[in-house]
């Protein structure tokens, strides 16, 4: 194809992509785009009174390669700091996770929870990475038919069902290249961390904070890689680490293990409440026949996959751990699966986008498995246990990807300031482990850690006053601990 057609043909796909948007004027190079705030969309929850949110539309490059080429939209939230102008300090830029999560609304569903010294000292900035949400979101169709309701088996057992899995792979890949096509280079974490740079420009602030949880750990690290000097005070809450992502989903799978056995062992301590078994391997022969039946027999397209996806979301937080046990039970008692069914549809235009941003990000920021790979990576809990909740293994499509990134996100950098870690000591969904693997990249951070913790989330999240105030300390005063920190936990809840 020649140049000009390549390029015809990349307008065509921004054009799909961005339909919904505003069209966004070419800005000259190293000149930021002016950001005005409006009204935001129903989507953002409003604060509570005095205060308010305001959104706003920035347009970036889609290449940060070419400033001068076509540019899309990132969608900007703010609630302005509740302090005195002296209390003032500049920016929060904050993130949620994912990737695939949408941080529009959470500049106010954080900056709720936010110690109020937090509050009051800075102005909390939420946005939507490119891909999702309100910023030009990208889209995968069918995605393999990921959606199909029933899904397929999660976890395949033998040649055949293994030969089909790593169909069902490709037929994503296929579909993501179908339907995002020329978008799939850019949409990586590394391009996001230029649009949060974007942002703090055109905003008129020197520096930016930042407060990134699970996936938003590994976009603050790729900013502080990108832009070290540009640093005022960041939090990277519950840490993904800097190996390739399909080694993070590899490790992550294995700490569910861990996790649903600690769960089960929970349950059967319980047994009273719950009346799935007084042992822990009780419970797990009761969670078994619920998935074997459900995989039999799908009730109203319930089956195998949805079944995972709930254990997958329950095992992240243990005050969803009470729901999980009481829906195994009712559906063993009575056949009921209320407590099990999400409370929002899979196939929603949200969790589309999510789904899809989520591949498309993993696979843009670094190196792919092997199809061998991913059957061996499959194999390895299979023999540790025959029914491994896989739900989260969504770098394994990245093996058919179309599109090969150059490189890998380049994370941290020696010339950051202090950094400031916090983990959770059996935080199933990110290992603690990959706090300590980052930190190695960020000399002079400090990883606060909450000892006897199974959740999923630290900071302004699990209450703990200990992790809440040495952060709020860091954010607001520059109080950088003078080791590594650990905070006493709650240990396993209690049953209610």
């Amino acid at each position: 194809m020649t140049r000009p057609a390549r390029r015809t043909a990349l307008l065509c796909a921004l054009a799909a992509a961005t339909a919904l948007l505003p069209a966004a004027p070419v800005q000259a190079a190293g000149r930021p785009s002016p950001l005005r705030f409006t009204a935001c969309p129903d989507s953002v929850p409003r604060p509570a009174a005095p205060e308010r949110v305001e959104c706003g539309r920035l347009a970036v490059p889609l290449d940060r390669h070419r400033p001068s080429g076509p540019h899309i939209e990132v969608a900007v939230s703010r609630v302005r700091a509740s302090g005195t102008p002296a209390e003032r300090r500049g920016i929060l830029l904050v993130n949620p996770g994912g990737p695939g999560g949408s941080g529009l609304p959470y500049a106010v569903t954080k900056r709720a929870k936010l110690p109020q010294s937090v509050r009051r000292a800075y102005d909390v900035v939420g946005f939507d990475p490119r891909g999702v949400g309100q910023s030009t979101p990208v889209t995968c169709g069918p995605m393999g038919g990921l959606f199909d309701s029933p899904g397929s088996e999660p976890v395949p057992a033998g040649a055949r069902s293994e030969r089909a899995y790593l169909a069902s792979l490709r037929a994503l890949a296929d579909d993501c290249a179908t339907h995002a096509g020329r978008l799939l280079p850019y949409l990586s974490t590394e391009q996001t961390a230029y649009d949060m740079d974007a942002i703090r420009a055109a905003l008129g602030e020197p520096r930016t904070s930042f407060l990134g949880v699970s996936y938003g750990s590994y976009l603050g690290a790729a900013y502080t890689a990108r832009f070290p000097h540009r640093v005022d005070r960041m939090v990277l809450d519950s840490v993904v680490g800097p190996g390739d992502w399909y080694d993070f989903d590899v490790l992550q799978s294995r700490a569910l293990l861990r996790q649903r056995d600690t769960f089960f062992a929970w349950t059967a301590a319980h047994a009273g409440r719950f009346g799935l078994g007084g042992t822990p391997a009780a419970v797990r022969d009761a969670y078994l026949r619920v998935r074997r039946d459900l995989a039999a027999r799908p009730v109203a397209g319930f089956g195998p996959a949805e079944f995972d996806r709930a254990v997958y979301r329950a095992l992240g937080r243990t005050e969803r751990w009470a729901g999980l046990a009481d829906g195994l039970r009712g559906r063993l008692t009575d056949g009921d699966l209320g407590g099990l069914r999400p409370d929002s549809a899979f196939d929603s235009p949200g969790s589309r986008n999510y789904e899809a941003a989520n591949r498309v990000v993993k696979c843009a920021d670094g190196p792919a498995p092997g199809p061998r790979d991913v059957l061996a990576d499959i194999r390895r809990p299979r023999r540790l246990d025959p029914q491994p909740v896989l739900t989260g293994m969504e770098a394994s499509t990245c093996a058919y990807w179309h599109h090969r990134p150059g490189h890998r996100t380049p994370l941290g950098s020696p010339d950051a300031p202090p950094v400031l870690l916090v983990a959770s000591t059996h935080d199933p969904v990110t290992p603690v482990e990959g706090a300590h693997r980052l930190q190695r990249l960020l000399p002079g951070s400090r990883l606060v850690t909450l000892d006897d913790d199974y959740s999923h989330g630290v900071f302004a999240s699990r209450g703990n006053t200990c992790v809440d105030d040495t952060v709020a300390a860091y954010l607001v005063r520059g109080d950088v601990p003078s080791a590594n920190a650990r905070c006493t936990g709650p240990g396993l809840p209690t049953a209610r």
